[in-house]
């Protein structure tokens, strides 16, 4: 590897970018995705492989392509130290989700309720929201249903390239929810990001069955499954 192409790769990497290293087999020739051109072949490869998060070889014209995704950690944050946090925090964890729980009400956000290994804030929801910086790789979950706390951390989310936001509360509670961040200034375009009433409609009741349906979600949305899937029609959650 070339001194620059590392120094790329390592900027990258400290920026939080998803790429991926491509070598040509057996010459050994290197070039990053996104950032080189590529034919568009080997780009939608190269692309695949990010999605995937796997490492691939392919042939691609008589050539033999290495393609190496170099993806930043995958992290869930969630607003609320509630019930359904309790069960979302250990199933997003199995699924290799970094997660950090943000509540300024110390007596929620504590070890005892949400694990040794849950990393918590108790900053205010921009402030929190703003410092972990969410990327591509990141989803965002708002549970208070109290908008001093989640109105905060949406104005800052859905201008960020999370993939992933969604709300609790019933269409009654989104709606309003809309006029607010639209005061806020925020468009159209990012309002659409928003999956209210969060969760895939799977007749979830409990805290854990809710916490299933968002962690569903989340999966469907981050594996581009079919717009119907990822955000159809669910029953209002409260």
């Amino acid at each position: 590897m070339t001194p620059d192409l590392l120094a790329r790769l390592n900027e990258a990497r400290a920026a939080k970018r998803p790429v991926a290293l491509l070598t040509r087999l057996p010459d050994g020739a290197q070039t990053l995705f996104p950032g080189d051109s590529l034919p568009d072949a080997l780009a939608a490869e190269a692309a695949a492989a990010l999605r995937a998060d796997k490492a691939r070889n392919l042939v691609l014209d008589g050539e033999t392509w290495f393609i190496h995704p170099h993806n930043p950690p995958l992290r869930l944050i969630v607003v609320g130290a509630v019930h359904i946090a309790q069960a979302l925090v250990p199933m997003a964890a199995t699924l290799g989700y970094a997660v950090t729980v943000v509540d300024p009400r110390r007596a929620f956000a504590t070890e005892e309720r949400l694990g040794a290994e849950v990393a918590i804030s108790g900053d205010w929801p921009d402030e929190a929201m703003t410092a972990l910086a969410p990327d591509t790789r990141t989803a965002v979950v708002t549970l208070t249903h109290d908008p001093k706390l989640d109105d905060p951390a949406l104005e800052v989310a859905l201008r960020s390239p999370a993939f992933y936001i969604g709300c609790l509360g019933s269409r009654k509670t989104h709606a309003k929810r809309l006029e607010r961040l639209r005061e806020a200034g925020l468009t159209e375009a990012e309002l659409e990001k928003i999956h209210a009433p969060v969760g895939l409609d799977i007749g979830a009741i409990t805290a854990a069955e809710i916490a299933v349906s968002i962690l569903a979600q989340i999966v469907a949305t981050r594996r581009r499954a079919a717009p119907e899937t990822a955000r159809g029609p669910k029953p209002d959650k409260t």
